[in-house]
This record gives C-alpha cells, structure tokens and sequence, in this order.
C-alpha cells in the first residue's frame, strides 16, 4: 500500500534530486515531489529513521503526519505557485489551497496564523517579493513585464509593495546590485 511522507525545507527541483538520491542509497522506491515522497509500501521504522537521518545532513526534515506536515504542504504549493510555475493564479489564493488540499480555507489559514505567526497571505506576498527580487536582479523584464507575469495590477502596485516590503523601490534594489535576497526556505 503506497505511503506519503512529507518533507520539509523542498523548494527547488535540486531538492527533489537530493531527495531522489537518499532514497535510492536506501533502495526505497517512491515519487518525489515538492515536499512530499509517495512510497511504493510503507518503510519500516529502521529505514524511516535512517532515511530521516539522512535528509536532516541535508537540511531537509521529514514530519510526521499532522499540523506540521499541513503547515509545510501549504507553504510547498505557495513556494511551487510562485517560483515553479510559469503561469499566474486563475482563481484566487484560498481556493486555490482549498482546492488542492481537500480542506477550507478557513481552517487552514487559523492553523497557518497560529503555528507560523503570519497569514498565508503574508507569507504569499513575502514569496512574490522574493520573486520580484529575482527578476530584478537577472535584468530579464522590465517593472512592467514583471508585474504582468506576477500577477500584479500594474507596475505602480508592484512597486508600492515592493517598497512597502523591502524599504526600498525597485530601482533602488536594482542599483544596489540586489543584495537582501532570501532563501525561500528563510522565508
């Protein structure tokens, strides 16, 4: 009987190979993902511990199923909407979490706020910012493609947010040669 395991600290596909790759050094077969690992059977308590040991030398940690493992699958799918995919939300936020984690919004966003300290939300706008700055700082598109691809109103907005997150404009991020930039797992 196949078996999700959830991880987390995965926000990029390098992740998922160094994930891949403690897995066949346990022989373990299972499908890796963004923060989760579906199993082919369920590990034996040996190789689960051996298999947690491993992720943690790589600063990944495997939860156990519950608030954290909820916490950290909504923030995979926020990290993966915003840094993964390159198409913008069609719907909106709460129905988009709602949707792919079988679950109402509203229960989920108490937990998130209580667990994390901040709204889904917050942590959304924190994770388009931190977009934002990559795009700035690799030079690709203007302010206005930027916006249009995020998903913001206009670059005025994008811009307002910006400032308000970072304390400085765009072009001031740009001309500072776009130091400040976070992980996405220090988010």
């Amino acid at each position: 009987m196949p078996c999700e395991l959830v991880i987390k600290n995965m926000v990029c596909p390098r992740c998922i190979a160094a994930v891949t790759a403690s897995l066949e050094k346990l022989k373990l077969n299972g499908k890796v993902s963004l923060g989760q690992v579906i199993l082919a059977k369920e590990p034996s308590p040996n190789e689960k511990k051996q298999l947690a040991a491993l992720l943690r030398e790589q600063g990944f940690e495997l939860l156990e199923p519950g608030k954290s493992a909820l916490i950290s699958k909504i923030k995979t799918l926020i990290v993966d909407l915003v840094h993964h995919q390159d198409q913008k939300l069609h719907k909106n936020l709460s129905s988009y979490l709602s949707d792919q984690l079988h679950q109402e919004y509203t229960g989920l966003s108490k937990l998130f706020s209580a667990v994390e300290g901040m709204t889904i939300e917050r942590f959304y706008t924190l994770q388009r910012i931190e977009k934002v700055k990559e795009y700035i700082f690799y030079d690709e598109f203007s302010l206005s493609e930027i916006a249009f691809r995020m998903g913001y109103s206009s670059a005025a907005y994008l811009s307002a947010q910006f400032k308000k997150e970072t304390g400085m404009t765009p072009s001031q991020f740009k001309k500072n040669g776009g130091g400040g930039r976070k992980g996405l797992d220090g988010i």
